[in-house]
């Protein structure tokens, strides 16, 4: 069944990355953002898996963001698949250090101390006039391998290199949730005694998952630079932890492709949203959470996972 549907997804990623030499820009631009955004809301996933919700995801998303933007002004680089694993790396590090006091927390305090942690940044960054203040700074065109792409090729090649980043971390996300550490995740939040009997330290599980998640936040943060062409302290900021938690809730933790469902689905949602009722957007928005929250309890991801069920009952 694993097979079959990486096999699945697989034909939807081809079928996706093709549709982009007839879809509008406006559409590419839309899905590059949400695709970025969703790598973020995979590494909630991780955590939410073992009990723990991130209000503070900003913080490496940020990071990874203002990493890809520092170097490529500083140092001149501009290779995209270079900045990217620079900006994964950054979030890994600051997720590794602020790891060990988040892995002693669980529920309410968790939530609130990564909150705290990403206002101090934003509060950093905010103060900070060389790094551009509250207005930030642009983010360096990139190039891939050499080649620099303007206009239309620039928008494909963002396209593809985020559906292509995407891909591969989702592929490894889900190896990790059929390994013994990410099986663990659902015992650590019913029960993390049982797993210390166990002689599993819950502990650096759960720090080793923060890294995951903090890298995964740290490329979807470079990959949003790329896409938006400007860095600001907004980032980290509470409401764009925020929108990822939404994004999480919309959709669920059943399956590694829900994150990137449901963050498109957000953002398709929020541009019809402001476009339509650009006075009452969030309301609009608000309501599709609380229909998702009444009627699909464990999100858009539940969708599949029932229809993969229908066929094994028939049979």
């Amino acid at each position: 069944m694993a097979q079959r549907q990486r096999i699945a997804a697989g034909s939807a990623l081809l079928a996706v990355a093709a549709a982009a030499l007839i879809l509008p820009d406006w559409i590419i631009s839309l899905v590059t953002i949400a695709f970025a955004n969703g790598l973020v809301v995979l590494g909630l996933i991780i955590m939410w898996r073992a009990g723990l919700v991130s209000f503070g995801q900003g913080l490496y998303y940020c990071t990874g963001a203002y990493a890809v933007a520092l170097t490529g002004r500083w140092t001149g680089i501009s290779d995209a698949f270079l900045l990217v694993l620079i900006g994964g790396v950054s979030g890994a590090l600051i997720s590794f250090v602020v790891g060990f006091l988040l892995a002693r927390y669980r529920e309410i305090f968790f939530a609130m101390l990564s909150l705290a942690l990403s206002m101090i940044l934003y509060g950093v960054l905010v103060k900070t006039e060389s790094l551009g203040s509250t207005d930030g700074f642009s983010v360096i065109t990139p190039t891939f391998f050499g080649y620099a792409p303007h206009q239309k090729g620039l928008l494909l090649a963002l396209y593809w290199l985020v559906l292509a980043v995407c891909a591969f971390a989702a592929l490894l996300v889900d190896i990790y949730f059929r390994t013994l550490a990410g099986a663990l995740a659902v015992p650590i939040r019913d029960n993390e005694i049982r797993v210390e009997f166990l002689g599993m330290s819950v502990s650096r599980l759960i720090h080793t998952k923060l890294v995951i998640s903090g890298t995964l936040g740290g490329m979807g943060g470079a990959l949003a630079a790329f896409a938006i062409g400007h860095v600001d302290p907004n980032m980290s900021y509470w409401t764009t932890s925020g929108e990822f938690v939404f994004i999480t809730v919309l959709a669920g933790a059943n399956s590694v492709s829900a994150a990137f469902i449901g963050s498109l689905a957000f953002e398709a949602v929020r541009s019809f949203a402001f476009a339509t009722l650009p006075q009452l957007w969030q309301m609009l928005l608000g309501s599709v959470l609380l229909l998702t929250i009444l009627f699909l309890p464990q999100g858009l991801g539940s969708l599949f996972s029932r229809l993969r069920r229908r066929p094994a009952e028939a049979s």
